[in-house]
């Protein structure tokens, strides 16, 4: 009952934003884009696309808003802002305006009233379901974005392709599909079949604004990946790379598309947030067990859940493989660094670009790069 009396009021204040603002969408080709990984690379890939063709062109994405060149910070661990601060947003942009939508934003009506030209599904797994309780109601808050939009873009080798009624452009490199590698080649610097994905998924949308294959293709080829996607922190005897992977599904892309390339050990350092959906902590485990052979278990956001309970959960997906628990984030980062020889490879999934880290007791200062830089420094 009090989830129906929160977005009741969630929608109320949407409805009074855009009437505040003017309803600015209206004035705006806006693209969405959902899904439980890969959003803000395809969000980020679709901006740089347009912005090289010449289009006036702003995103709002996890790692922040650029609006008409400027940027501007959104707050900790938010993806979608508040139905306010994105009509304010939509106020200021001119042209086009790319727009990172989490399942939270259209169930609690935060994109209420935003006239989407295109929605953008990338894929759906498991995920928030501490919140959508079920995997079918998070199928169905993600395709309120594909109905709302003039034109839905899908991903056609996705699980959820089966239970999506409404038309819609596909994408995808296993099943037939409306834009595939051999409908569109391309060359990219990306890794892993996850980012091929991505970038089909922008091309698509791309197409359904007019922008040339040409354009595209030659924008592709120049995109570097947003802040704390499978970023490089050092490479010398051995690597340190720092993702932003969080969800079972994203640690096995980034995972699977690096074990074939590292002749050494992956020693990878994780953890698994608190207060949110347990169920995919073992599954996280589990993954990270198939490809890495160290495995260091740490805090990521644990809030007032026992930071242990949580290391135990992820700890019942993991069978022989070495397992290290060290509870204090720093400290993980730098044992790890410490431990890795020649050839090995020390990947930091979770926190990424995130500026804080909660305890439990409200926002701390945190910044993943500075730790591998202290850790660095400690060799």
């Amino acid at each position: 009952m009090w989830q129906d009396v929160k977005n009741v009021h969630h929608f109320f204040s949407s409805v009074l934003a855009n009437v505040w603002y003017g309803f600015p969408s209206k004035k705006l080709t806006v693209i969405g884009v959902t899904g439980t990984d890969g959003k803000t690379t395809t969000v980020n890939l679709i901006y740089h696309i347009l912005k090289n063709v010449g289009y006036e062109v702003s995103m709002i994405s996890s790692v922040g808003a650029v609006i008409n060149g400027k940027k501007y910070d959104i707050g900790f661990h938010v993806t979608t802002p508040s139905a306010w601060q994105i009509q304010k947003f939509l106020t200021k942009a001119k042209g086009c305006l790319i727009l990172e939508v989490t399942s939270h934003a259209l169930d609690q009506y935060r994109v209420w009233g935003i006239d989407f030209a295109v929605g953008v599904l990338t894929n759906i797994t498991n995920e928030h379901l501490d919140y959508h309780k079920s995997y079918d109601n998070y199928v169905r808050t993600k395709v309120r974005l594909l109905k709302k939009a003039k034109i839905a873009v899908v991903n056609r080798d996705d699980d959820s392709y089966g239970v999506i009624s409404n038309k819609f452009i596909t994408y995808g490199i296993k099943n037939k599909a409306d834009v595939t590698p051999k409908v569109f080649p391309f060359k990219t610097k990306l890794i892993g079949d996850f980012n091929k994905y991505n970038i089909l998924a922008a091309v698509t949308a791309c197409r359904q604004l007019g922008v040339s294959d040409d354009k595209i293709r030659y924008a592709i080829e120049t995109f570097t990946l947003p802040v704390g996607r499978a970023e490089v922190m050092h490479e010398d005897n051995f690597t340190v790379m720092i993702d932003f992977a969080h969800t079972p599904n994203a640690l096995e892309q980034i995972l699977r598309s690096l074990r074939p390339e590292i002749k050494g050990r992956i020693i990878h350092v994780f953890g698994s947030a608190g207060e949110r959906d347990r169920q995919k902590r073992p599954k996280m485990g589990e993954v990270s067990a198939k490809y890495a052979d160290v495995i260091v278990l740490t805090a990521e956001d644990p809030r007032s859940e026992s930071m242990e309970k949580i290391m135990e959960d992820i700890e019942l997906g993991i069978q022989n493989k070495t397992v290290i628990k060290i509870t204090d984030r720093q400290e993980a980062i730098t044992a790890a660094i410490k431990m890795a020889k020649k050839g090995d490879f020390v990947l930091l999934t979770g926190k990424s670009h995130e500026q804080s880290m909660n305890y439990g007791k409200g926002e701390e200062p945190w910044n993943e790069f500075d730790a591998v830089k202290q850790a660095l420094k400690e060799l």
